[in-house]
């Protein structure tokens, strides 16, 4: 579905530019934006590899696994249905941590793995079951500490503060954390009283 949205998006813009004689704009903008892109990625990969290295330092040192222990009581009550010894707690308790220290895209193949795990306990449904909503809305809303990537995009654009981002990222992200987990137990529990009824 969203990526027939993103084509209607595509097309609308190239319709709605070739009717005001604006193609030229458009080509230089695709141009530009596409060379820009990989000057990002390319500096993205310097940040990413610094954090990742970082991860995978605090797991050999036993910090990730004491942060997880730190985190699991917590992870309990929001997961209530998945056994805290699954391997699918694991999974969420590293995809929460990456993303914390804004690492969306090492916390990516962690919250797939995750989800596996919980359609696993889920008896293999189609239909998702009230731990993987619940990652879903934990997932978007991001809890985040160091938001790495924002970081290294402002330092490529020449901030003169790149890390001012940190206090603002963290009391957003906050909020939008408190705020996901809130609506994802209201919704939960107004499904379960129209079931009873």
């Amino acid at each position: 579905m969203i990526n027939l949205i993103w084509v209607a998006l595509f097309l609308i813009g190239i319709v709605f530019a070739a009717i005001n004689g604006k193609m030229d704009e458009v080509n230089k903008a695709i141009f530009t934006s596409a060379s820009e892109a990989v000057v990002i990625s390319l500096g993205l990969v310097s940040v990413l590899i610094f954090w990742l290295g970082l991860m995978k330092i605090a797991e050999k040192s036993g910090l990730l696994e004491k942060l997880s222990r730190f985190f699991k009581p917590v992870m309990k009550r929001v997961f209530p249905e998945v056994p805290a010894s699954h391997p699918a707690m694991g999974y969420i308790l590293s995809n929460t941590i990456a993303n914390m220290f804004g690492l969306g895209n090492a916390a990516t193949p962690m919250g797939i793995k995750a989800m596996e795990e919980l359609k696993k306990l889920n008896g293999g449904s189609s239909m998702p079951s009230r731990s993987m909503i619940t990652l879903l809305a934990l997932n978007t809303s991001g809890l985040t500490l160091i938001p790495a990537t924002v970081i290294a995009i402002r330092m490529k654009y020449g901030s003169a503060s790149p890390t001012d981002i940190v206090g603002p990222t963290l009391l957003a992200t906050l909020c939008t954390t408190i705020a996901a987990l809130t609506i994802d137990r209201l919704l939960y529990y107004s499904r379960k009283r129209k079931g009873r009824k």
